[in-house]
C-alpha cells in the first residue's frame, strides 16, 4: 500500500507542477507589454527580491528607433508620439513629444515640401512654423506649433494633418527642417 500511495503522490505532484507551469505560461502570454517579462533574448539584470519604489526606465530618449534611416533627417515615431532631429553624422541632437493629428502618414521616407511662418490650421487654431512633408488624400501632413503655446488635443472627427509641437520645439523644427529635408516616419 505504501508503494502505491507514493506513486499517487508523485503523480499528483507532477500533475500540479504541469498545471502551475501551464497557468504561468498562460498568464505571461496574456500580460500587457508594460508588465510582461523581457524575452529570453534580451539581456537584463537579475531582478531584486524587493520591489522597486518606481519603475526603472533604461531607454535613452535620444536613442533612435530601429529602421529610421541614416544621415540628417527628422524621425517621427507614430506609436511613441515622438520626434528626433538627427544631424548628418546620425546623432540625435534633440527629441520631443508631439500631439499627433487624426490623419497620419504611413511609415516611409518623405521630404519637406513646403513651410509657412504663420497660418490658420485646418482646425481653426492659429499656428506657426509649419513644416509640411506628406499628404494623405487631400490632407496635408506637417509639424506646427499653436501660437498660443498650447498643444490642443485634435478633434478626431476632423480630417486634419497637423502634428503639434510646443513653441520651443516648433522653433527647433523650423530651424532644422528646411524644404527638401528628409523626414522618416516609423510605426
Amino acid at each position: 500500500m505504501a508503494r502505491s500511495s507514493s506513486g499517487i503522490v508523485a503523480g499528483l505532484t507532477a500533475a500540479a507542477i504541469v498545471a502551475i507551469g501551464f497557468l504561468a505560461y498562460q498568464a505571461s502570454a496574456n500580460a500587457p507589454d508594460s508588465v510582461a517579462a523581457p524575452s529570453s533574448s534580451a539581456s537584463a539584470p537579475a531582478a531584486s527580491a524587493r520591489p522597486s519604489a518606481k519603475p526603472e526606465t533604461s531607454a535613452d530618449p535620444l536613442a533612435l528607433p530601429a529602421g529610421s534611416g541614416t544621415g540628417a533627417r527628422v524621425v517621427y515615431a507614430l506609436k511613441d508620439k515622438r520626434v528626433w532631429l538627427v544631424d548628418e553624422s546620425g546623432r540625435a541632437t534633440r527629441t520631443f513629444t508631439v500631439m499627433p493629428s487624426p490623419v497620419s502618414p504611413p511609415p516611409g521616407t518623405y521630404q519637406v515640401t513646403s513651410r509657412s511662418g504663420s497660418v490658420q490650421g485646418s482646425d481653426g487654431v492659429l499656428i506657426e512654423h509649419v513644416v509640411r512633408f506628406a499628404s494623405v488624400g487631400d490632407v496635408a501632413i506637417g509639424f506646427s506649433a499653436a501660437q498660443d503655446g498650447s498643444m490642443p488635443t485634435p478633434d478626431p472627427t476632423l480630417k486634419t494633418g497637423g502634428v503639434r509641437t510646443s513653441r520651443e520645439d516648433g522653433d527647433a523644427m523650423w530651424q532644422f527642417a528646411t524644404v527638401g529635408a528628409k523626414v522618416v516616419v516609423v510605426a
